[in-house]
């Protein structure tokens, strides 16, 4: 009996080791530049923060979600009607970054799919809103009132959820044929009437 005691003692201690070994292994935390950890206690936000660097979090009691908050760009396809209900399409892209003291907030109020579920979804809001305020013809003509005002939209919009809008750029408007067709003709008629006065004036001089 004297000889299985040690075996007995390893059956107990080895786990209890192992316990130990998987409570300090769990503590660690490395935050990489660009990024927060937002700290969560059985599932609920703490507030607390873990800047970029080596951090401990009590082992099984909490969670750290990793958020990057380095600038993001996001490009995407919009389509929309002018004031006076003409189609327009355009391609916008916005530079945008998490709040990093609030990124906890965003984890609890809509988690770590906030591009989809907030970004794409205000971008399209805010070209939509925007367009409607304006013609086709001033679409083309005031494209830096259009893009500023559709900026503070989101800036107004995503700041509410702690996004913040770095900037924003149209890069493209796209119309329906017809209206390229008016605009081309309306262009040719333009020519032709200056075509017109500088013959008269020509024919004055001669």
């Amino acid at each position: 009996a004297a000889g299985k005691t040690p075996l007995r003692s390893s059956v107990y201690v080895l786990p209890v080791a192992g316990l130990v070994l998987a409570g300090l292994a769990n503590t660690a935390v490395v935050v990489d530049a660009g990024h927060v950890g937002g700290v969560t206690r059985f599932g609920a936000v703490t507030g607390a923060n873990f800047e970029q660097g080596l951090s401990y979090k009590i082992p099984f009691a909490e969670s750290v979600w990793i958020a990057d908050v380095r600038t993001q760009k996001e490009q995407v396809d919009a389509a929309a009607a002018s004031k006076h209900l003409q189609e327009v399409k355009a391609t916008l892209a916005m530079n945008y970054h998490l709040d990093a003291r609030n990124a906890p907030k965003v984890y609890q109020q809509i988690g770590p799919l906030y591009k989809t579920r907030i970004v794409d979804p205000a971008i399209q809001e805010a070209f939509k809103f925007t367009t409607a305020q304006y013609t086709a013809e001033e679409l083309i003509t005031q494209r830096e009132a259009v893009k500023n005002r559709a900026r503070e939209f989101l800036k107004e919009r995503l700041g509410n959820f702690n996004v913040i809008v770095d900037e924003l750029n149209i890069v493209s408007f796209e119309f329906s044929k017809s209206f390229n067709d008016a605009i081309e003709a309306k262009q040719v008629a333009a020519q032709r009437v200056q075509q017109s006065q500088r013959e008269q004036e020509r024919a004055k001089i001669d």
